[in-house]
């Protein structure tokens, strides 16, 4: 009873229209107040949750981002990857999914990814014939790449409140990562193959690829430098953080000389604003999810699917079903704040990995991120293309449908996430 009040409660908060961090934290100092425990408990928790070191890894990796895009490493990402995939079937479709791919090696951000390669490829996709709601739906699903490939500040998050490590989670989204890019591939190969009405490329001369290749070479040693920087143990994420927005100063201000002085003053204020939009809900959940384990919700929850659930995959069915219908209504890091600490124990009760089981929260948050009414990466794309919202939201049911198959992967195959961080 006690948490169909809490979750009605926070709904009810939401339809309002109050902020999500508000709402999280209101719901939590209500539950506090009426369990008779002290609401100074709310600013320690606060307080102790915001002191921690892996968080100074998100506005890092924000201003990486936001710098990188003003920087206008993305034309040059698609104009190198294009060079040498473009003639093929559907070859802007795969130039754009692997351009999607790299910059979310270097960005950490799903909208970062989406908004950078969506500014290149939807004019020239549209250009050469290809469908108007494949190609949206094709760069708002590419972006979600941003928060799977390694770095990816949901996965600091998850790691953050589930107190695994951050570098053995980015090592378990390689594998996943690499899958869902080549099953996109091979979608958009297969639709041009069957949509007959766009227009192929003509190969590009070996001096042409050699061209772009060299201008794009920066950005993809960057990525190098963050990617392998982490897993060798050279730096924390943190670190690596303040590495690559170094790093990408160096290639945008002095290398690329495309940065202005406005641009990155533009680029430190969105990485502000979103910087504290993050933390505002990191400690609005923090009193929630504090309330909720003074209330012994989440052991609760645990026997509740432990009496009723008959096994991990019916655990792993209901899960998903409930993650899909919250995407329809929180934003991506609110749904991995809110749900870790209430499903965690549940899934390591039926012997899920913490890691897996990570790779597998990201993977249904980037569902969320394609789903209206609040998918982010369905604004961010109808803003690029001046389209209609129905028309994005249509052009990404199949790139859902991949991504939900690319979990039932997932978990018929463990390993392709677990490898990496314990075998190799």
């Amino acid at each position: 009873m006690t948490i169909a009040l809490v979750v009605a409660g926070l709904f009810a908060l939401l339809l309002l229209g109050v902020p999500v961090a508000f709402a999280l934290g209101g719901t939590g100092l209500v539950l506090l107040y009426a369990g008779g425990f002290s609401p100074l408990m709310a600013p320690q928790g606060i307080l102790s949750t915001l002191d921690g070191f892996i968080l100074l890894a998100v506005p890092l990796f924000l201003l990486m981002g936001n710098v990188l895009l003003k920087g206008g490493v993305g034309r040059d990402l698609f104009a190198a990857v294009q060079a040498w995939v473009g003639h093929w079937p559907g070859g802007l479709a795969v130039a754009t999914i692997l351009s999607c791919g790299l910059f979310a090696a270097i960005s950490g951000s799903s909208v970062a990814t989406a908004a950078t390669i969506g500014t290149v490829a939807i004019p020239e996709m549209t250009k050469r014939g290809y469908d108007a709601r494949h190609t949206y739906g094709l760069l708002a699903a590419g972006g979600t790449l941003g928060i799977l490939i390694p770095p990816s500040i949901p996965m600091i998050v998850y790691g953050f409140v589930a107190e695994e490590s951050v570098i053995a989670l980015f090592m378990a989204g390689v594998g996943p990562g690499l899958a869902l890019i080549a099953a996109f591939i091979v979608f958009a190969v297969l639709h041009a193959r069957l949509s007959p009405g766009y227009e192929r490329l003509a190969p590009a001369t070996w001096d042409e690829r050699r061209a772009a290749s060299v201008r794009a070479l920066p950005s993809v040693a960057l990525a190098l430098l963050v990617v392998f920087g982490i897993y060798s143990g050279a730096f924390t994420p943190t670190e690596a953080a303040a590495v690559g927005f170094a790093a990408a100063l160096l290639i945008t201000g002095v290398i690329l000389r495309t940065l202005t002085w406005r641009d990155f003053l533009e680029s430190a204020r969105d990485a502000m604003v979103t910087t504290v939009a993050i933390l505002l809900i990191v400690a609005g959940a923090k009193v929630f999810g504090k309330a909720l384990a003074l209330w012994r919700v989440p052991q609760d929850i645990s026997a509740f699917i432990g009496a009723t659930i008959d096994g991990p995959m019916m655990f792993i069915l209901v899960v998903s079903v409930v993650l899909l219908l919250m995407g329809l209504v929180f934003e991506a890091l609110s749904m991995v704040l809110i749900m870790t600490p209430v499903l965690l124990p549940a899934a390591m009760g039926l012997g899920f990995d913490p890691i897996w089981f990570g790779v597998y929260m990201v993977i249904m948050v980037e569902c969320a991120l394609i789903t209206p009414p609040v998918g982010l990466n369905l604004y961010v794309i109808q803003s690029v293309a001046r389209a209609s919202l129905s028309d994005v939201a249509r052009g990404t049911l199949p790139f859902l449908a991949i991504m939900l198959a690319s979990v039932a992967l997932l978990y018929a195959w463990p390993d392709l996430a677990l490898y990496l961080p314990f075998k190799w």
